[in-house]
């Protein structure tokens, strides 16, 4: 339409902006993380998903996660994922309220590519975890109802030559970490292992070894944190983020090197 100036006025949006969520909050706010349900509205017991780590080693980062999700004393699902591509060269690892969670690292996998597609090139890493630090922060009114959402972020570092991780709070705050990390119910466990597992430069294969390990400790001390599950064949998913971007370790390989832990913690059981 054309003012009385003979100028065109509201037909065109600007599309220009490079973060895609000021766009969905100008065009459809009602889809907005900070969209939050009302009280009635939340499940007594939303799925949640228990236990992601990261780990830095020579060439990168590994992100791994169980696979299961509880709600409340029962197991939700015995499938879910909680390590996520972001781009090519970073991932989220999901714990807390499954749903919003999940939708969370969906929702920055578009506003990261919204950004490459405008812009013309991506976001630093250091740019990257500032975004999804907002994210969270505009989820804290669902946090305070329950509906809580940690993630772990991970990813090269192109211009530093190394892999990077950070840890976030609910209300947005954003920690580097230098080592290693983990988040959900069975995080402190898989820290404590880690702690006498991590050492500088490890190669691959020490760092899935030790990253399993953590996990493994972690099913074994806490409820809610699922272990590999014989019978249906589902193991942890182990994902891996170096200079050649994200990829998923073999499940053939994950299955081997837990079947290997188990085997060694047989041979050195004391019965306790």
């Amino acid at each position: 339409m054309m003012d009385t100036g003979g100028r065109w006025r509201g037909v065109f949006n600007d599309y220009s902006n490079p973060s895609f969520m000021d766009l969905l909050r100008r065009e459809a706010p009602h889809l907005m993380p900070s969209a939050s349900p009302t009280p009635q509205e939340v499940p007594h017991e939303p799925p949640h998903g228990t236990t992601v780590l990261s780990v830095r080693y020579r060439d990168g980062v590994i992100m791994a996660g169980d696979r299961q999700a509880t709600a409340g004393f029962q197991v939700a699902s015995r499938r879910i994922e909680k390590i996520f591509k972001a781009d090519e060269l970073s991932g989220v690892g999901i714990a807390g309220a499954a749903g919003p969670a999940t939708e969370m690292a969906r929702l920055f996998q578009t506003e990261l590519e919204h950004y490459e597609k405008v812009e013309g090139e991506n976001l630093s890493l250091e740019g990257k975890a500032n975004r999804l630090s907002q994210m969270i922060r505009m989820n804290l009114p669902a946090a305070m109802q329950g509906l809580v959402v940690v993630p772990i972020f991970a990813g090269y570092d192109e211009k530093a030559g190394v892999g990077r991780l950070f840890k976030y709070d609910i209300t947005g705050g954003r920690y580097e970490e230098t080592n290693y990390d983990a988040q959900g119910s069975g995080a402190s466990y898989a820290r404590d292992s880690l702690k006498k597992l991590w050492k500088r430069d490890m190669t691959r294969e020490e760092a899935l070894r030790a990253t399993l390990e953590a996990l493994f400790d972690a099913a074994d001390e806490d409820v809610g944190t699922g272990g590999a599950d014989l019978v249906r064949g589902i193991f942890p998913t182990v994902k891996l983020i170096t200079r050649s971007g994200f990829a998923e370790v073999p499940e053939d390989e994950v299955r081997r090197v837990w079947e290997a832990i188990r085997a060694d913690r047989a041979r050195n059981a004391t019965g306790a």
